[in-house]
């Protein structure tokens, strides 16, 4: 891959990057004027029709960065005259929340081209989606598993496609999907442009960039794995037993709105239960949501009628929330990069944020992980009135047996007993690990 230096000039407006008349009408409306480190280098890349891989953290604007040059060259370009009025243009998201969210960037700022677009993702109703697709859109954006039941069901052709995007490309072979790219990517043409977006780059996204990019610019904009210097993070030690307590004191004495991340769903749905008896107005996302159910509770808090949202790392990345000024993490996750998509939920579009991890002893290995990712040892910032258990970091030579043993057991995902009948018709039990 080529590697892509632009000069980056203080006080570079839209205008530089080429961008028609009408795209700029519609960043102007909605309050833009300086393009991001990565729509700078990315946009003029895309708009000359080159393969690009870009690597940027989250709240950077990714985005814009594909939406904008895609617009305007599927609006300056006529379609093929033996066109079938196929879609033109594919984006494939990891989540639910990410689709819509993209879908409104294309909406928003392709109003004033004549460009049809639509989203479909699981959850919903097939049906509704079929017939949005009858409107022959030109741009698609979907996740994987509900565009490969429309292809199956003949609701959608790809070979028109003129540019593939993947947008949190991690995310998705993260979550299982490799399978389902590969399946896509044969129903589309040979010839086409092909665009991938990550926040970190394994060997995974490597591999799956040199199968589909070709001579492609890699934009790499901040090191991997870093959390933006936009947001202060510190640890808060505390018993297990005063969590709650704890989580409900900080929002009240802070008075803000605030992102709690929970674990499990089982413990998302414990954390709402207590906040409300608290008195908090929250709000949870998580998988065992509905679409509808996950919509409302997003609406909710981002008109500010909700004072807490709970989530699971389903919703880690995917949501833009405008201003959110803090985020809670109630228990650390077991992978320590959905650390640093959580916290990237704060601190966006150059504004201020903060994180606070709400750390037990059992959870130092999960700190230590999360501390060897970003390189970077996170301030601890005991509170008054709540004892702690981790006091000075223990080091590999002073820690115990039963240290080992008391973390390896928090992490592990708890299990839910369940009656089930055995072949002869007899009740046995069985159990099954709580999913997220």
């Amino acid at each position: 891959m080529q590697k892509v230096a632009i000069q980056i000039r203080e006080n570079m407006s839209f205008e530089k990057l080429n961008l028609s008349n009408e795209i700029l009408k519609s960043v102007k409306k909605e309050g833009y004027t300086e393009p991001t480190p990565v729509q700078m280098q990315t946009i003029p890349m895309i708009l000359a029709l080159r393969d690009v891989f870009a690597t940027a953290q989250t709240g950077t604007g990714k985005t814009a960065a594909f939406v904008l040059p895609i617009l305007q060259n599927l609006g300056k370009k006529s379609k093929r005259k033996d066109s079938k009025d196929s879609p033109r243009a594919l984006i494939l998201v990891p989540t639910r929340e990410l689709a819509i969210q993209v879908h409104n960037f294309v909406k928003t700022y392709g109003s004033n081209l004549s460009l049809k677009s639509t989203v479909i993702y699981g959850g919903v109703s097939e049906n509704t989606q079929k017939e949005e697709l009858e409107k022959k859109p030109q741009i698609v954006v979907a996740t994987t598993g509900r565009l490969i039941e429309h292809i199956n069901s003949g609701s959608i052709k790809l070979d028109e496609v003129e540019v593939l995007v993947l947008d949190e490309a991690d995310r998705i072979l993260d979550m299982g999907f490799s399978k389902e790219i590969q399946e896509i990517i044969s129903r589309l043409p040979k010839k086409r442009q092909n665009l991938m977006f990550s926040a970190t780059q394994n060997e995974a996204v490597k591999k799956l960039a040199n199968a589909i990019l070709v001579q492609a610019v890699k934009v790499k904009i901040t090191r991997e794995n870093r959390t933006s210097l936009n947001v202060k993070q510190s640890v808060i030690p505390v018993v297990s037993e005063q969590k709650m307590e704890l989580l409900s004191h900080l929002i009240g004495i802070r008075n803000q709105q605030v992102m709690v991340f929970a674990r499990t769903k089982l413990q998302a749905e414990e954390l709402v239960k207590h906040l409300k008896l608290d008195g908090l107005k929250t709000v949870s996302i998580h998988g065992d949501k509905t679409q509808a159910a996950r919509l409302k509770a997003l609406n909710s808090f981002k008109e500010k009628t909700a004072k807490v949202l709970v989530a699971t790392d389903v919703a880690s990345r995917g949501i833009d929330i405008e201003l959110l000024p803090l985020v809670i993490n109630f228990e650390l996750p077991d992978n320590p990069q959905d650390y640093v998509h959580r916290i990237g939920r704060t601190g966006r579009a150059g504004e201020s944020g903060e994180a606070i991890s709400l750390i037990c002893k059992d959870e130092f290995f999960r700190l230590k992980s999360v501390e060897n990712l970003i390189k970077e040892k996170l301030e601890q910032n005991p509170m008054d009135g709540y004892e702690h258990e981790m006091g000075k970091r223990p080091t590999h030579d002073n820690i115990t047996d039963e240290m080992r043993n008391n973390a390896k057991k928090s992490q592990k995902k708890p299990y839910i007993k369940k009656e089930t009948r055995s072949r002869t018709g007899k009740k046995r039990k069985t159990t099954k690990r709580d999913s997220r």
